[in-house]
């Protein structure tokens, strides 16, 4: 079941499972006011959102075009439903005003409050956090309510799951629970009550799940994302205040922003694409000159946005390693191409020099440990390869030597990419690159391992495995399939290190 699940949730981006997710729950509140179960008539859902969401369109739509920016659909309907699930539907003038205030600032916001082209916080939080200043009005979040919860719960899980945000979200309900338990053991109030209160009447689980893992507004690694999540659940507590102001749900998410960008600051990149090179059957390498130096750790990852026409359900934004080194002027992109490829890789194959692409979010603990003296195995197929590209050429450029074993499966010889960094990583470095390939007939001429990576052909190459640290890239299917193999070899969970960002391409 749990293999089912990651199989069709691989099968949709990051932003579209957001966007099916708001869509779903603000359905579910619809049904539920038929029954009564909601304080709100169904019509007064029905035309909440219809008029968040026109303002939105209209509002984004000047927007792009007066910033002359790619504008992402999928973003606005998310933030539109957003705002409809935190704000009381409403059919009067007064309330309207609120909604269409809040429409309006959440949309700009994302053009004109933003550094570097990027923008910092959180467009909903920040629209409602506005508007209550202008109007006085405030949300209700109503979306935390407790026939709405298992619609919250569920879908929120799935959430979770397709992000690998777990570390985040538990960090966040830990401390935003223990710090409102805490305050109201110390004012001996009923316990249980406020436990209830908090689990099935509030918007703590839609806040964790939606809000809280925005991966632009977010710390890039693991360890700040908990630091996140543990500032921004003590602010959550809604006895928190500064004189007069006390803690909102947004507020808390703002503050927590803030959080973010000092720690990892965010911004644009403008690639122009240099050279386009077919450097394996179906794959290419695309070389793109940034507008500004770009600083990262050999591993990690960028997101990648290119606008176009007749999008898919996949959008126009991918997660892709850096295959370049950080020691290289020009990024690069490894992209593998099928006979079903999505909207964008169409797109972008079509791509000539001079043409642009946006790219941000650069994130990921997927790097070289900083002991050097660790010994590492890479294991890789297809174009998982990229990260370890980029970690090979590092330690080449910088001449620095590492114990390093590279496994590289590839369906045949023609299917390998990236082979000059790897053999030169041999002779230079000592590093020991093991290719395997797995389609029969094996060339006659071909003179290393045969078959898929199993338990026999890593216990025969890496005697030494149980002393290493292992790091797996590719597919979610065979890096699942490397995982199983290597803990029923008696590699710990702690020794695996494993290649992931939001959303496949």
């Amino acid at each position: 079941m749990i293999k089912f699940i990651d199989n069709l949730l691989n099968r949709i981006t990051m932003y579209r499972l957001v966007l099916y997710y708001v869509l779903i729950i603000w359905l579910a509140g619809f049904v539920l006011s038929f029954f009564g179960l909601l304080p709100y008539t169904p019509i007064a859902l029905v035309v909440s959102v219809v008029f968040i969401l026109g303002v939105c369109l209209s509002v984004n739509a000047i927007f792009a075009r007066v910033f002359d920016a790619p504008s992402n659909i999928e973003s606005v309907y998310t933030t539109a439903l957003i705002l409809a699930l935190i704000i009381a539907p409403t059919r009067s003038a007064s309330s309207l005003t609120f909604l269409g205030l809040a429409a309006l600032l959440a949309m700009a916001s994302k053009y004109i409050i933003a550094l570097n082209k990027k923008h910092i916080f959180n467009p909903a939080a920040l629209a409602v956090a506005l508007t209550v200043i202008v109007s006085g009005q405030s949300a209700n979040w109503w979306v935390g309510n407790l026939y709405m919860m298992p619609f919250v719960l569920v879908g929120g899980l799935l959430m979770v799951r397709k992000l690998r945000r777990f570390d985040l979200v538990l960090s966040f309900i830990i401390f935003s629970i223990v710090t409102i338990l805490g305050y109201f053991f110390f004012k001996q109030s009923n316990l249980l009550s406020i436990s209830k209160e908090i689990l099935f009447s509030s918007p703590l689980f839609f806040f964790a799940c939606v809000m809280l893992t925005e991966p632009m507004t977010t710390p890039p690694t693991r360890n700040l994302r908990i630091l996140y999540g543990a500032l921004t659940g003590v602010l959550f507590a809604p006895f928190i205040h500064i004189g007069s102001i006390y803690s909102t749900p947004e507020l808390a998410l703002l503050a927590g922003n803030i959080f973010a960008y000092i720690v990892s600051p965010k911004y644009k990149l403008i690639l122009e694409l240099k050279e386009k090179l077919l450097v394996a059957p179906d794959v290419y390498d695309f070389v793109f000159q940034p507008s500004k130096k770009l600083s990262f750790k050999a591993g990690q990852y960028l997101e990648w946005t290119l606008g176009h026409s007749h999008q898919d359900a996949r959008g126009m934004r991918r997660y892709f390693t850096i295959a370049s080194s950080p020691t290289e002027a020009e990024i690069r992109m490894g992209v593998k191409f099928y006979p079903h490829s999505s909207s964008f890789k169409k797109s972008i194959l079509t791509l000539n020099h001079g043409d642009k692409i946006v790219a941000s979010q650069l994130a990921g603990d997927f790097v070289l440990p900083k002991d050097k003296n660790k010994k590492l195995v890479f294991i890789a197929g297809g174009i998982g390869i990229t990260p370890f590209r980029s970690m090979i050429k590092y330690l080449l450029d910088t001449k620095e030597r590492r114990d390093i074993v590279l496994l590289y499966s590839n369906y045949a010889p023609a299917d390998i990419v990236y082979r000059d960094v790897f053999d030169q990583g041999e002779r230079e470095l000592g590093i020991k690159t093991v290719y395997t390939i797995s389609n029969t007939p094996y060339p006659a001429d071909w003179k290393g391992e045969r078959g898929m990576i199993d338990e026999k052909m890593i216990a025969r190459v890496i005697p030494d495995f149980k002393e290493r640290i292992f790091y797996l890239s590719g597919s979610n299917k065979m890096v699942v399939a490397f995982e199983e193999i290597l803990r029923k070899m008696g590699v710990s969970k702690k020794q695996i290190k494993k290649d992931f960002f939001p959303g496949l391409a």
